[in-house]
This record gives structure tokens, sequence and C-alpha cells, in this order.
């Protein structure tokens, strides 16, 4: 007869899977039993998914430790947010700023130093000096570096309180039996014995005993008592189910005990066991306690496979003991555990077991199950918070100390070992307010060409022969006979807005436009004065037809001037002058450093150009009056 793969053949026309090997139901074959042994208990009370009653909350705590398992994770991502964060500001300090304040580069480090939260007054000051609010670069990278620690900790803090916030506290006291008959339970042992075989191969199951043999409390009741027992053939094998409902205290020892024997072609073997004991409240079935595992061979210590089979008994040892849960609103609950698996007979090798099965006396499994209720004591479990709020108020204070003094004793370091960190907040600024000074430069600049038409200026004169301090002006000649007047045009100029001229040749052209203004030339009947004869002989008599615009505009040490000045080639000489009137040389224009600059500056030399142009035009006016006055005389005189 042939026999399958890891099998063998007995009494000549039977087989037998070889030693650890599971027959297959469906296929026949022998298969290698590798289940997990290792026994899993609850910590303490779960909750019972199946059982009515309150549904169980959508977010648990647990769902977090399954991505953070540890607090190492949260100081890791710190870690690495900090390194990141100081290549990053080493980065920057290796690129070039620029002089003009425009550069990326320039504006990452300007806004790293705007970061300079935490230590704007705390930097470096000589003796006497005034404290000050100072942000630089340096405090701007420690500052948000503390901050990156603190949030790194707080983090692992919270991590701390939401997995620990409280601790279970266990009380042992002794127990009596007031104490003992409260506790009313349901009782469920699942107990499988993984084999080929079948609840045919059951006998002897109906018997429990109680107390230990020998001793007076020793009895021999029927199982029926104690609660309901079934066997159920499952795919592992057998299923002893023993179910006690609303249980009363038992005794101290229990023993139930049941055999397997050999049946044709299937005999009395087993693999392993596999057992589940579970107890419930009998008033509150939300919560449960359970006890579940697998036993494959004899010892813990060797894993080979093996065969149990033979008169001697396995004995499966399982501790039950009371608790009181003070925190559950007092839930009585009877916990179950796996106390030890005393085995029996057993093969692990082939050549035994097929001897085995060929002796009718060995065509026996026994086994039993031992249950010891530790009723000496009870133990009551509360929880307790460990984490206040006085508590965490504390720890954060703490961190928050630890985060800041770090990182200013590095700051307060290099601030003291290198000189060239104590003052860097100033570079910065200079050129920072040279480009804003730039850009509100070139903004009044604009505004000047759109309100007067001005033509913009060169940054250098492409021409020297051709120098003048008046530029986009016009030109009105007016005749003493009352003949026709004459306008020059306007030369058509394009006017360039992104044009910047340099501090030097502004300030050039602001003195040109003042130099032109004060040598103002006239001419008397085609006779040309010098211009200091000019500036002392122009009086009531003379009346120049004068048109001068001098814009100056001053912003963070950027001046611009445009003068224009007209003058008439055609008007007389007056005879004699005064001192009232004589025309005073134009206002000079305070021009201070261009870090000291202000618009309050600005506004005071337009407001004194403004009142030189009044005068003039004052001037003019009187002169007007004194041409017509002196027409209309010289007129009556030739008609007498």
């Amino acid at each position: 007869m042939s026999c399958p793969a890891n099998s063998f053949s007995y009494n000549g026309s039977h087989c037998a899977c070889a030693v650890g090997y599971l027959q297959n139901r469906t296929s026949h074959a022998c298969v290698l039993f590798t289940a997990n042994s290792t026994i899993s208990t609850d910590g303490g009370v779960s909750d019972d998914s199946f059982a009515f009653g309150i549904p169980q909350s959508i977010f648990s705590f647990d769902s977090i430790k399954k991505f953070t398992q540890s607090q190492a994770v949260f100081l890791e991502a710190t870690l690495v947010l900090l390194l990141s964060w100081f290549v990053f500001c080493l980065f920057l300090r290796c690129t070039k700023v620029g002089n003009d304040g425009r550069s990326i580069w320039f504006r990452l480090r300007w806004w790293v130093s705007r970061l300079d939260v935490c230590f704007a007054t705390r930097h470096w000051l000589d003796d006497q000096k005034m404290v000050k609010k100072r942000k630089t670069e340096l405090g701007g990278m420690f500052s948000t570096a503390s901050w990156i620690l603190f949030i790194g900790l707080f983090a692992a803090l919270l991590y701390q309180i939401i997995t620990k916030r409280s601790i279970e506290i266990h009380n042992v006291r002794a127990s009596n039996a007031p104490d003992l008959a409260l506790f009313n339970n349901d009782l469920e042992f699942n107990i499988t014995t993984i084999s080929s075989m079948s609840c045919s191969n059951l006998r002897d199951l109906g018997t429990l005993v109680t107390g230990n043999p020998g001793f007076i409390d020793y009895r021999v009741v029927p199982l029926s008592k104690f609660g309901n027992y079934s066997c159920q053939n499952t795919s592992g094998g057998p299923r002893i189910t023993l179910r006690c409902n609303n249980c009363q205290p038992i005794q101290d020892n229990m023993y139930i005990s049941w055999q397997f024997t050999d049946l044709p072609d299937n005999p009395a073997a087993a693999v392993g066991f596999q057992f589940n004991l579970t107890t419930r409240s009998h008033a509150n079935k939300r919560h449960l306690s359970f006890v579940s595992g697998t036993l494959k061979n004899a010892s813990t210590l060797d894993d080979r496979p093996v065969t149990f089979r033979g008169s001697n008994t396995n004995i499966l040892k399982f501790s039950l003991f009371p608790r009181i849960y003070h925190n559950l609103h007092d839930l009585r609950l009877i916990q179950p555990l796996f106390h030890a698996f005393v085995p029996g007979s057993f093969f692990n090798d082939t050549s035994q077991l097929q001897a085995s099965l060929q002796r009718p006396k060995d065509g026996i499994l026994n086994t039993t199950l031992y249950i010891n209720f530790l009723s000496d004591y009870i133990v009551e479990i509360d929880k307790q918070n460990i984490m206040g709020p006085v508590s965490f108020l504390a720890d954060l204070g703490g961190l928050y100390c630890i985060s800041i003094g770090i990182f200013f004793y590095l700051l307060v370091q290099c601030e003291f070992r290198i000189k060239k960190l104590r003052n860097e907040d100033s570079v910065l600024r200079t050129i920072r307010n040279r480009r804003k000074a730039q850009d509100h430069w070139d903004k009044l600049r604009k505004y000047v060409m759109y309100t007067w038409n001005c033509k913009a200026l060169d940054d250098y004169y492409e021409s020297t022969n051709n120098r003048s301090g008046c530029t986009g002006c016009s030109t009105q000649s007016i005749h003493r006979s009352g003949t026709s007047q004459k306008r020059m045009h306007r030369e058509a100029d394009t006017i360039s807005f992104n044009r910047k001229l340099s501090l030097h040749n502004k300030k050039t052209v602001v003195q040109e436009c003042l130099d032109t203004v004060g040598d103002v030339e006239f001419y008397t009947s085609g006779t040309r004065v010098n211009p200091p004869e000019s500036s002392s002989h122009s009086g009531a008599g003379v009346g120049p037809h004068l048109q001068s615009e001098l814009l100056a505009s001053t912003r963070n040490g950027k001046q611009q001037g445009v003068a224009s000045c007209e003058q008439d080639s055609s008007l007389p000489k007056a005879s004699s002058l005064t001192n009232d009137d004589i025309i005073p040389p134009p206002p000079s224009l305070e021009l201070k450093d261009p870090a000291e600059m202000d618009m309050s500056d600005v506004q005071k030399n337009l407001k004194s150009l403004y009142e030189y142009n009044v005068m003039l035009r004052e001037k003019l006016v009187e002169a007007q009056s004194l041409f017509h006055s002196l027409a209309t005389t010289s007129s009556t005189e030739v008609q007498t």
C-alpha cells in the first residue's frame, strides 16, 4: 500500500503522518504544523466588540501608538529639523548679499534676521551702552532653532501625556465569603486538540473533580453541575467547550479530564493543543478577560515537532483570581491566566511513533484541564492621573527654559569670540536703507517728471560744452512796442523712468542750477551786463521776465535739482535801484548725509524754494507794472 508524502504505514494496511505532521482533511496530504506558540492575554479589561452596549469611541489613543512607538520618533525628527536649519543658515552666510540690497540672498538673510524674537535685547553691548532691540542674523538663526527644539520637546511631552497620562494601581487585600459571593461571571473554556481526529474519538467526558486528592475536600461530581459541555468538530480537530453562566464561587481546585481512543484509520494522536479561556461579568457583558495560546511540543526550550500519544495525561494548568475594577464602576471580573503545561506521552521520532501505533495499549490520548481558583486574595484596580495642570505647566516651563538657555549660551559665546558678529545688524540695515532710499528717490523723481514735465537727468553728461542746470523750460520774449510775442518750442525729449543718477552727479546738478539762478544775465538796449553787475543793479526800474523753476527733492541722501531759467534780451536797464528792489540769491538747500536725510528735510527745501518763487513773481509783477507806467508816460510826452 502506498502512503502520501511525509507519512508511513503501520499494521500493513494503514497510513499515518510523520511526527509533527497533520493530515489535511480535503487533500489527504500530511503538512507540518507550524502555528505560533505565543501565549496571549489581555492587559486587564478588554472591550467585546460583539457585545451589545455603549459603542466604542471613534478616536482611540492606541491608533497613535501605531504611528509613534516612542518619544524617540519626535526627538529624531527635531534633530533632523535643527540640522537642516543650521545647514540652510550656513549656506546663506556663504552667499554674497551685494550693495544694492536687491538680490534674493540678501532678502533671505534679512528675513532670517527678522526672526530674532527671542534674543533681540540680549546681544553684545559695550560698557555703559543703552540696551535696545537689535535683530541680527545670528540671533534669528538661534531663535528659530530654539523654537524648533521647544516644539519637538513639547510634542514628546504631549505623547507622554497621551500614552502615560494615568497609571494603574493594584491593591491586594484578603478576601472573605461575602466578597467572593458578589463575583458572578460567565466562564467559557475552549480546548482544541490539534489532530486529524473527530468527536467520535472522544471518551469519558462528564466528570468534575474538586478539591485535592487525598484531602477531606475531595469531591467527584457530574460535570453538568458546573455547566454545559459539548464537542465540536473543527478544521483543526475536536474542540471541547465548557460554559458556565452566572457561576457562583467555585472551589479552589478543579479537574476535568477526557480521552481520545483509536478508531480504524483514525489513531488517537495530536500534534498540539489550542486553548481560549474567556470570562465576563454577568451583569455587564461589555468587558471581558481572556487568555489564549497554542502548545506545540513538550519543552519551551526545544521547538522540534512532536506527536502526543499514550496513556500519560497531558495537563493544562490555568489560574483564576478575582479582580475589582474601581475605575469601571466597581466591575467584578475573574481574570484567567495560563500557568503551565505538563506534557504526557509524546514521540519525536517517526520509528517510535510507528511502533506505538502498532501497540493497542498505546491507543489513547489523555487530557486534563486543571483550574486553580486563587480565592484567598482580591486584587483591587484603580487608575490615577499622574499629569495634572500644575505639573504640565512646570514641565512646559522647563522645556522652554532649556530651549532658550541652550541657544542663548551659544549666542553669547559666538558674539564674545567673534567680534564681527557683534554689529552685523548695522551692515544689513545700511544696505536695506540704501535700497529703500533709492526706491523712494526713483518714485519722487518720476513724480516730479510727471508733474512738471521736466526732462530726465543723465548719469553722465554726454558733452561738456552743453552743460547746463536748466532743462526742459520754455522762453518768452516781451517787446516794449507791444509787438507779437515769440515762444520757443519745447524740445521733444524722451523721459526715462528707470535712470538712476549717482549721488555725485545729483549734487553737481543742484549746484549748477543754483549758480545759474544766481548769475541771471540782463540785457538793456542790446548791451550785455556782467553777472555781478546785474545782480546789484536789478530794481524797480527794470522789469525782467523771469520764470524760474527750481525743484529739489531729498530722500535718504539722494538729491536732484532741475532749474529752469529764462531771460529777456529786449528789456531796458533801470537808471537807479534801491535796496528793496535787489533780488536776493536763491535759498541754499540743506544737504545732509544720505543716512540722516528724511522726508521732513525734503519738505523743508521744497517750501523754501516755493517761497523764493513767490517772491520772484511779486518782483516780476512790480517790474511789469513799472513798464506799463513808463510806456504810458512816454506816449503822453510824445503827444504833447
